[in-house]
């Protein structure tokens, strides 16, 4: 019988050197004595061992480190204080953006009245509040005679509309007063409006958050 077997194409090598102790290293442990269970009694001496290597570095003496660890936390210090006069400074730059729309739109509404709704909705506009808890904490500091529940009453339409997406009109609430003073509405007519108003304060921060 011939044989048709190309010697060329069988694999009979063995493993070389290499490749026999590139095995053995894989196959080592890579840390034998590393004591996993922290309360063995051998577990602190050996992070002693450790430590004491470590700081017998010469560069990383002891107070270098405490050189560099107060370096650190002056630079977190310092990225945090940035943050935080950028999260301030946003924040008085929006409530002024808000407080200027709303003067422009309802110029019937006292300044004061209309200044309060907006600091107040820029406040909770990203609260985990329902929208209608929303409306109701914008306008109840203007309105302390009235209960949370009468208020939710009122904001219903306005709190559906937004979460329907249907718009409303705010400014046709203050169309039907026609030219009425404001201080001759009755608390449910000021009610009502100042509910239309924080409608309008909270469209307006959905919008400013868009264009960011």
């Amino acid at each position: 019988m011939i044989n048709n077997t190309n010697n060329s194409n069988t694999f009979n090598s063995s493993p070389s050197q290499v490749e026999l102790d590139f095995l053995a290293a894989l196959l080592e442990p890579a840390d034998a004595t590393y004591p996993w269970n922290p309360a063995d009694q051998e577990s602190e001496a050996y992070f002693n061992e450790l430590e004491q290597q470590f700081l017998s570095d010469d560069l990383w003496q002891e107070d270098e480190l405490n050189k560099r660890s107060q370096d650190f936390s002056s630079q977190l210090d310092n990225l945090w204080s940035t943050h935080n006069v950028d999260t301030a400074s946003k924040s008085h730059n929006l409530r002024q953006i808000l407080m200027a729309s709303l003067q422009e739109a309802f110029t019937v509404v006292p300044q004061g009245w209309l200044n309060t709704i907006a600091q107040n909705a820029a406040e909770i506009f990203s609260s985990q509040q329902s929208i209608g808890e929303q409306l109701v904490q914008c306008v109840q500091d203007m309105l302390p005679s009235w209960g949370a529940d009468d208020l939710l009453v009122l904001a219903r339409p306005y709190a559906y509309a937004m979460r329907s997406g249907e718009p409303q009109c705010p400014k046709a609430m203050i169309t039907k007063l026609g030219n009425r003073e404001w201080t001759s509405l009755s608390e449910v007519e000021q009610a009502k409006v100042s509910l239309a108003i924080s409608y309008y304060a909270l469209n307006e921060l959905n919008s400013f958050q868009s264009e960011s």
